[in-house]
């Protein structure tokens, strides 16, 4: 699934040497007279390549511009960091940055991190990202919220509430209740395109009717969300420009946020798109038993051309169950993991982690912050207390089994 555009590119050229008169391709109306390698990009309405300096003076004069990811491909964030530096330097001072990955709860949080309020260990403590937060690496996203925070650009959650998500999942909306509704932004379920995606997706899992009602509600419900979001902000900042970093799903093609925005706030957008042509060595091709249908637009405006490069280094896990319920020392192991880090370094249900590596444990996040900065092979010192009194433990990481995500 990541090669479809490579494919979509020699289908267009096979399909231009048959006979039978013209075979037009409304997503690659110009078919180009090279294969892409990695860093081309390719403006799609034209067929003609042109240079990041190029593309970058053409999207950041707009008043959007959507970057659709990868979420697990460092370099789909360079991409969209790269973008946005872009837009901050001919704009200073008027440029947003929109992510999917927090919800409109999740304000007050963003606000805090951009005015340097909150370090990063608070900030993800606050926002729960390694409990309830996205579901990818923290790594992936530390560059691009950094220089936010450096520049003063602000962010803006853009994604709904997952209770909300379940809640619009497992209900239909005539059954939910007018409170519950009254939550929600203004819904189109009639666009065309979405619907077939949806199906399409939805028929790989060999799924039926109440499955793909399902999830045609929640993909509606994310990205009706996250346009309201944007429109919402941009409404009384007509001099503000943003730039919105989302699944390729929800911008691609613009019928998921972008055709949303607009319905409700008429601004000028560019979408940056981005098509895989080389893997990293080791690394696998993540393929989707996804054939989608053929759309009637190009999928964004600029097309670029990356390697999908090796994951971020995995946070380590070491391998018990922590609680900090009651008013002792330290965080209480009420379990260790046969096997693990933890039950190989000897430390033992029951006991108490008072330090690590010279900190002071008071709470839980306490120990999982630090976890999650180790690496393979990294050491850890932990002061452990017990009924036989205090003890150091020295534990040595290990890696934990890689996991691939979907786009």
């Amino acid at each position: 699934m990541i090669l479809r555009n490579a494919l979509l590119f020699v289908l267009a050229l096979v399909l231009g040497a048959c006979g039978g008169g013209p075979q037009w391709n409304a997503e690659l109306p110009y078919p180009p007279e090279a294969s892409p390698g990695v860093g081309d990009i390719l403006h799609l309405p034209t067929g003609y390549y042109v240079d990041e300096d190029r593309m970058l003076a053409n999207v950041s004069g707009q008043s959007l511009v959507y970057v659709g990811e990868m979420h697990d491909n460092p370099a789909s964030h360079r991409l969209e960091l790269t973008v946005l530096t872009a837009m901050h330097r001919r704009h200073p001072g008027k440029v947003a940055l929109g992510m999917e990955m927090f919800t409109r709860s999740q304000q007050n949080i963003l606000d805090r991190w951009v005015a340097g309020e909150l370090s990063e260990k608070e900030f993800l403590k606050e926002s729960r990202w390694f409990t309830e937060g996205w579901s990818f690496a923290f790594d992936y996203y530390r560059d691009i919220l950094e220089y936010c925070r450096d520049n003063a650009i602000p962010v803006v959650a853009l994604n709904v509430d997952k209770e909300l998500a379940r809640q619009v999942s497992m209900t239909e909306l005539s059954e939910m209740t007018a409170e519950q509704r009254a939550l929600l932004p203004e819904m189109d379920f009639d666009d065309p395109y979405q619907r077939a995606m949806v199906e399409a997706m939805v028929a790989g899992h060999d799924a039926g009717t109440p499955m793909l009602e399902s999830f045609h509600r929640r993909q509606t419900l994310w990205d009706e969300t996250m346009a309201q979001s944007v429109a919402d902000y941009l409404q009384d900042r007509p001099d503000m420009h943003m730039m919105v970093m989302a699944g390729s799903w929800h911008v691609e093609y613009g019928f998921g946020i972008p055709r949303r925005v607009f319905r409700r706030l008429p601004l000028p957008y560019a979408i940056i798109g981005s098509q895989v042509v080389k893997v990293a060595e080791g690394r696998e091709p993540r393929l989707m038993d996804v054939t989608l249908p053929g759309f009637p637009m190009p999928e964004a405006d600029y097309l670029v051309s990356l390697e999908y490069e090796p994951p971020v280094a995995k946070g380590m896990r070491l391998g018990v169950l922590l609680d900090d319920a009651d008013d002792e020392p330290g965080v209480r192991l009420a379990g260790v993991m046969p096997g693990s880090v933890a039950h190989t370094a000897g430390l033992r249900k029951g006991e108490r982690i008072i330090g690590f590596d010279g900190e002071v444990v008071l709470e839980n996040f306490d120990i999982i912050y630090a976890v999650k900065n180790k690496r393979e092979g990294d050491t850890a010192n932990l002061v452990v207390a017990g009924d036989d009194g205090e003890r150091t433990v020295e534990v040595t990481f290990v890696a934990n089994k890689d996991s691939h995500h979907g786009k």
